[in-house]
């Protein structure tokens, strides 16, 4: 096992917290987070001394995670409970995942957090793959694990989740709670209205999520809240190899698709070219 990255254990509101360059310990640790000051609506008196300058660090947040993760390679988003034991199934199943999807050539990005979470990024990083840490600035803050190469920390639920979503080319989601859901069900809105282009979510864990899915199709599609072939967004799977074969068919399915679109756009444009020189007046004759 890796030595620690110089984050001393058993971190919490008496520890260490860190925010960017700043360190805090002790009594130095606020009791609230920047979510919480920001979206805190009986603040109304700060709002025009104070979120103004929200409006940089909040904008400080997404230039550190684009510059940092622009030369990230292709990478998956592993989501799982913080909460579960190493000796756990979801953990088990979330290590041999990380491993499976560095073999294929992808990163993990994962929250940084023990748990599912760093049972992935140690499948990754055990298998040679790069291993990226997520953060976020919580009450009850667990740290980055030692298994993440890279790492940044956010302030801010909605500038992580962008960096989630914008440099992941799948989602694998894990038994879970409230965060796991949020994820889930935001990955599949993003794709559902288009507001990304489409990529695979593929749950594991057949045994938890069986529940949820039944009451998707009994309850949600058959009063019409979904479209038909809405639960088709989602692959239910066991099987680390299937899982990896479907985000690597779908990046193919995907890229078959966008080649074609282009092929018909330049040959639209080709055949708009002639078009426009068969209808162009000729010009004067030549004189003699």
């Amino acid at each position: 096992m890796s030595q620690s990255i110089g984050r001393p254990s058993g971190r919490g509101p008496s520890g260490e917290r860190h925010r960017g360059a700043v360190t805090l310990r002790n009594q130095a640790i606020p009791t609230s987070t920047a979510d919480q000051r920001l979206l805190d609506s009986r603040g109304r008196g700060d709002w025009k001394t104070k979120d103004a300058w929200r409006a940089l660090r909040i904008l400080s947040e997404f230039v550190e995670g684009f510059d940092t993760l622009a030369d990230l390679p292709a990478a998956v988003s592993v989501f799982g409970s913080a909460r579960s034991k190493p000796e756990s199934p979801e953990c088990r199943l979330a290590e041999e995942l990380g491993g499976a999807l560095a073999r294929a050539g992808y990163a993990v990005i994962t929250g940084g957090g023990p748990g599912v979470m760093e049972a992935a990024n140690r499948g990754a990083g055990e298998a040679g793959g790069l291993s990226v840490g997520l953060g976020i600035e919580l009450p009850f803050e667990q740290g980055i694990n030692e298994w993440v190469d890279l790492a940044i920390d956010f302030r801010y639920f909605f500038a992580r989740k962008t960096m989630f979503v914008k440099y992941a080319q799948a989602f694998v989601v894990l038994p879970g709670g409230f965060g796991t859901m949020d994820e889930l069900f935001e990955a599949l809105t993003l794709v559902q209205t288009g507001k990304v282009t489409r990529f695979p979510v593929v749950l594991m864990g057949v045994d938890y999520w069986r529940g949820l899915l039944d009451w998707m199709r009994d309850t949600m599609a058959a009063e019409g809240k979904v479209g038909p072939t809405d639960l088709d967004l989602i692959c239910l799977t066991d099987d680390v190899n299937e899982a990896v074969q479907h985000i690597v068919d779908s990046e193919a399915v995907l890229s078959a698709e966008k080649e074609a679109i282009r092929e018909e756009a330049v040959a639209r444009l080709a055949s708009d070219q002639q078009a426009a020189a068969e209808a162009a007046p000729e010009g004067p004759a030549e004189q003699g």
